[in-house]
Order: C-alpha cells, then structure tokens, then sequence
C-alpha cells in the first residue's frame, strides 16, 4: 500500500496523467467534432504548384510565406474558402490598391490554379474549406426559410432583393444578382471586406443553402409591373417619379401655355 501511495505522488505521474488527458481530449475532438464540408482531398503536388504561383502573384502584396506586409493581410487561417472566393470572383490580385475590391469578370487563372493556390494557403493553418456542391446549388432547400433568413441577417446591407447598397467611407454591399452559390457560400464563412462571419454555429449549411436558393429564384423573377429600377426600393422609385413625371407635367405645363398665348 506504501508503494502504490508513493507512485502516486511521484512527479513524473502527474506528467503522465496530464499527458494523458490530452491524448484522450484530443482523440476526442478528433472523432466527434464536426466535419467540414471539403470539396476533394489535395496533393502534395497541389499544394507545391499553389506556393509557386501565390510566390508569383500574391507574395508583393501578401509576403512569401503569405505572413502579411503592410500592403496586404496575412493569410494564415483565412481558408481555401477565402482563396477560391476572392480569386474565383477575379476580386484578387488587386490591379491596385483601393478601399474595397470590386467583383471583375475576367478572372485571371484557371480553376485548377485557384484550386491549386487554395490549397497552399489551407495547408498554411486551419480555416474555412471550400464547401461541397450539397450545399451550395440550392436544391432541395427551402426558398421561404431562405428568404427569411436572408431578410434578417442580409437585407440590411445587401438590400432585399440583393441588389446591394452604400456603407461608409466609400464602400458597398455588392449586388448578390447572379452569383454563383458557391461563391454566396464562401463569402458568409469567410467574411470579405467589411461582411461578419456567419459560421455554421450562426447559420448551418442547410440555412445557408435556403439562401443561396432564394436568391436564386430572385434571379428568375419577371417583373410584370414594368421596370424593377434595381429593385432599390422607394429611393430610386421615387427619384425617378420626381425627375421624369415632374418633368413631363412641367413640359406640359410650358406647352399648354404657350399654346395659349
């Protein structure tokens, strides 16, 4: 009994118990945490071709080993979500810098490259994966709870019908009209320019796919009343209203007075 109390109070068994826990803790977490969505394992060959090309493209702004310089942020944990969504949109590499990166359609290289770059900075530190096609196509979703969703934590930004809108200091929430779901996905997990994050804690991968889906069913509405106007609400309906039916009664007014003089 003497030996078994004298083992216990052993330094070296505290190490070992601590040392433990931790195995344990982690063998844990590694089979119960939930799995991000991956849209395909990487190579090591994929991740070599990706640093030679971040190396030749992004490094000036980002550094070599994509640590930051003071024209760009570091990189590590930013995801391949992150890469995919601001190359992929042709937001990156930035011809210049500016308050905001503006969506181009000439996006300058392939999807394997982007692929390829993505999956650099992924192996960089954990972050972000690019999301399966499950949830980022819109089928099988549910366009009213996307719709709702949408209205609560999007509209106040990005306008109702997604058709963006001004913030401060000479930025914009960019218009969500024909994007791709992908893209719609990447943009709430990562979080660009001055948008929050929404994680799956916040907004799950079935919420974020009812939103990509109502957004989608935005893109194929008609508008049998006539001209949407950008679907921007009273502002731009009443401007016009003012500039063009003032306007007209104006020039009728001139015209029946002139006539009747």
């Amino acid at each position: 009994m003497n030996a078994l109390a004298a083992r216990r109070r052993h330094p070296a068994a505290i190490a070992l118990l601590l040392l433990a826990g931790l195995m344990v803790t982690g063998a844990a977490y590694a089979a119960l945490a939930p799995k991000a969505a991956s849209a395909s394992a990487v190579s090591a060959d994929q991740v070599q071709e990706g640093k030679k090309l971040f190396q030749a493209n992004c490094s000036t702004c980002h550094g070599l080993g994509a640590e930051g310089t003071a024209s760009g942020p570091s990189l590590a944990g930013v995801g391949a979500a992150a890469v995919d969504f601001q190359v992929g949109t042709g937001r990156m590499p930035l011809a210049m810098p500016g308050v905001q990166a503006p969506r181009k359609k000439d996006v300058k290289f392939t999807d394997e490259q982007i692929a390829a770059m993505a999956a650099y900075v992924a192996s960089l530190a954990p972050g972000p994966s690019i999301p399966d096609g499950e949830y980022t196509s819109g089928t099988n979703a549910n366009v009213a709870r996307g719709g709702e969703l949408f209205r609560v934590n999007c509209a106040m930004c990005h306008n109702f019908a997604g058709s963006g809108g001004a913030l401060t200091r000479g930025k914009y929430a960019p218009s969500l009209r024909n994007i791709e779901g992908k893209h719609i996905y990447e943009a709430m997990v990562t979080g660009p320019q001055s948008m929050p994050v929404f994680n799956d804690t916040n907004i799950s991968p079935e919420g974020k796919n009812d939103i990509v889906a109502y957004l989608h069913s935005i893109d194929k509405q008609e508008n049998p009343g006539g001209m949407a106007l950008g679907n921007m609400g009273p502002v731009s309906e009443g401007l016009f209203v003012w500039v063009f039916g003032l306007g007209i009664m104006i020039g009728f007014a001139v015209w029946l007075g002139q006539k009747s003089a």
